[in-house]
């Protein structure tokens, strides 16, 4: 943990500043130690780097999925050439320039790409938040990165009031609970006039998913071990990664065959990654225990309640939702 984190950072329980107690440190990391607060009794602990702001008791569902991805994230930490483009393609039509001195929020941060990001964009101060153990990695990828931060925390529970200028969530609220819950909790961190980004899967173009793929992964793969069903990934990803190659890879520069192949907006997108880029695609939609798909109308209407202005709600890939918008002032 870095100094520089500690302004932000308020206690959930009675609204007050914390006080840092340093154990361990290197460079400019407190390494371990404790967060406890002025006002009350509570303390959090850092451990290896990370401030642990988790709850006593975590739901059954939420729990299993954080980890899955977990799972997923410890054993696929890289940053690759792919993560930029698909980052920007998530939350168009937001730019590199949109996070120029901004104080970002990322809610879900995995393995660390986005945040990472965020600090090449060159924003003020980025801020990672992952429930899972994903955070290891996120803090390993991130750690030399003097504006960025890192901590093991619930969306729904975050200890900040709202000092964010552009909070995203990028494929993590279709896997909370309640996903409406979850953006309203992303949205109330955000300073009036500050800006909120999320990319879900949608409904719409997902009907093959929830008819045959849901089932399968609700009832079977989610349930398994994760090495279990991380082995039986690779025969799909394998059919997968030759149908890409042979098919929608030259189908990207032929409209022609485009039109042609089924699901092909979304499959020409990914023809161009790397065959541990589309395994672990498939593993993370075999591997989450809670999984929605929602249509435009509830992506709209999580926007409208929130009171964000200035929203642009757009279909990506034909599969999925991203939309963006400003925080009411007042």
């Amino acid at each position: 943990m870095k100094l520089s984190l500690l302004p932000f950072l308020v206690c959930r329980a009675c609204g007050g500043s914390f006080s840092l107690i340093p154990e361990k440190t290197e460079g400019t990391e407190v390494m371990e130690g404790r967060l406890a607060c002025q006002g009350c009794a509570v303390a959090f602990p850092i451990v290896r780097g990370i401030p642990r702001f988790l709850p006593q008791t975590i739901e059954a569902d939420k729990k299993a999925t954080a980890a899955a991805f977990a799972y997923e994230w410890t054993h696929y930490s890289e940053l690759t050439e792919a993560d930029r483009k698909e980052f920007l393609a998530w939350i168009a039509p937001l730019t590199p320039d949109d996070f120029k001195d901004q104080v970002v929020l990322d809610a879900g941060c995995g393995k660390g790409r986005h945040i990472h990001l965020s600090a090449q964009f060159g924003a003020k101060t980025v801020i990672g938040v992952d429930l899972s153990d994903a955070v290891e990695s996120a803090f390993g990828n991130t750690r030399d990165l003097p504006s960025v931060h890192v901590i093991q925390a619930d969306i729904l529970h975050l200890p900040f009031a709202n000092p964010f200028t552009l909070a995203y969530s990028i494929g993590v609220i279709h896997h909370l609970p309640v996903p409406k819950q979850g953006f309203l909790a992303l949205s109330s961190h955000v300073q009036p006039g500050g800006r909120i980004s999320v990319w879900v899967y949608g409904k719409e173009g997902n009907r093959w998913i929830e008819q045959f793929v849901d089932p399968l992964r609700k009832n079977i793969t989610s349930r398994l071990p994760k090495f279990i069903t991380r082995c039986l990934c690779f025969p799909p990803a394998v059919l997968l990664y030759a149908g890409l190659k042979l098919l929608y890879k030259p189908a990207v520069s032929r409209p022609w065959l485009k039109q042609l192949l089924p699901y092909s907006e979304y499959l020409c997108s990914i023809s161009g990654y790397t065959f541990a880029e589309n395994f672990w695609n498939v593993f993370d939609q075999l591997v989450a225990p809670t999984a929605y798909y929602h249509s435009r109308d509830e992506v709209v209407d999580w926007f409208e309640t929130a009171a964000v202005q200035q929203t642009t709600i757009e279909r990506h890939n034909g599969n999925s939702w991203r939309g963006t918008g400003l925080l009411l002032l007042p």
